[in-house]
């Protein structure tokens, strides 16, 4: 396994382990510690490597033993395009090697629903390994998970402190089907074994029905037992954003990074997190699988109760 150390890795290793499999993660180095802890806890044996390195995988991770499949949650951190290209596309493409080399017959792999719409580094470098894993010859499950509630957890604090929600033009201009961190590990983990998943791009979501950031923040502001307030921001005031890092980039290279972070908000704000009808070119929300029974407001309740922490990745835009 790849990537046990996110909060989704170390969801899916438990996953897994309650499904009886045996697991060795493959972590960066330097990223064991408190994960690879965990796994051990879980009965599962950590491994860490260069997971930049060709031979990294095959000499510290495979290390010459028989595998039934690799499963990654392996993913750029922020998203940048020499991060994506390096992670979301060359590591995957050197564990997809060692994988055909040592004889290992399938890769489960989580990718991203908003790769069907790319206009972003990540997801140009996440579409590239997809499709070489389809044509890889390994029987393969390429899982595309809508928002995750992480991602969508980041004004639960600024509410609670008195401030409005953030929402970007009206507060519905997206929609997602959310899903939490233990529904998607099992279905991640199902698909090692459902042959209905396999050879499969699976796009899949939690359960509906579809919500814009206008519910989130009513949602909210309902469980906090407060009147609600939102304060609305013009996407152009992003598009301004990206323009000036953009131009700005041209001389200062550091600031050409934080352009396409700018655009990755940009895009997250105005794209829906949804299954894309080709056809019609829209969002189509009865046409976006569910899996599990979790949903985003109970998580809230949780997080207000204190019965759960949000863990927010580099990628939050608030």
């Amino acid at each position: 396994m790849l990537g046990a150390s996110g909060t989704i890795g170390r969801a899916t290793l438990q996953a897994l382990r309650a499904r009886g499999h045996a697991v060795v993660c493959f972590g960066r180095a330097g990223a064991g510690g408190a994960a690879a802890g965990q796994a051990q806890a879980l009965g599962a044996e950590w491994r860490s490597g260069d997971v930049t390195d060709p031979a990294a995988l095959a000499r510290d991770g495979l290390r010459g033993e028989a595998f039934d499949a690799v499963l990654s949650c392996l993913a750029s951190r922020t998203g940048a395009p020499a991060d994506a290209w390096a992670i979301d596309h060359a590591a995957h493409l050197h564990a997809l090697q060692a994988a055909q080399r040592a004889g290992v017959p399938q890769m489960v792999l989580l990718s991203a629903i908003c790769v069907q719409k790319p206009l972003l580094a990540f997801q140009h470098a996440k579409l590239a390994f997809e499709q070489a894993l389809v044509e890889s010859g390994l029987n393969y499950s390429i899982v595309r998970p809508t928002a995750f509630f992480k991602s969508l957890s980041g004004q639960v604090q600024r509410v609670q402190q008195g401030k409005p929600f953030l929402v970007f033009g009206d507060g519905r201009l997206t929609a997602c089907k959310p899903i939490s961190d233990s529904d998607l590990a099992d279905y991640l983990a199902g698909c090692l074994d459902d042959p209905a998943r396999h050879r499969r791009v699976l796009p899949v979501g939690g359960p509906g029905p579809a919500i814009t950031p206008r519910d989130q923040g009513d949602a909210l502001f309902r469980l906090l037992g407060r009147p609600p307030r939102f304060k609305q921001v013009p996407l152009a005031l992003l598009d301004g954003i990206v323009a000036v890092l953009a131009k700005a980039g041209r001389v200062l290279p550091p600031l050409a990074a934080k352009a396409e972070l700018a655009r990755i908000g940009r895009y997250y704000a105005s794209e829906s997190m949804l299954v894309l009808d080709r056809a019609s070119g829209r969002y189509d929300a009865a046409a976006t699988p569910e899996h599990g029974s979790q949903t985003l407001f109970d998580h809230y309740a949780q997080l207000i109760s204190g019965q759960a922490t949000a863990e927010r990745g580099e990628h939050a835009v608030f």
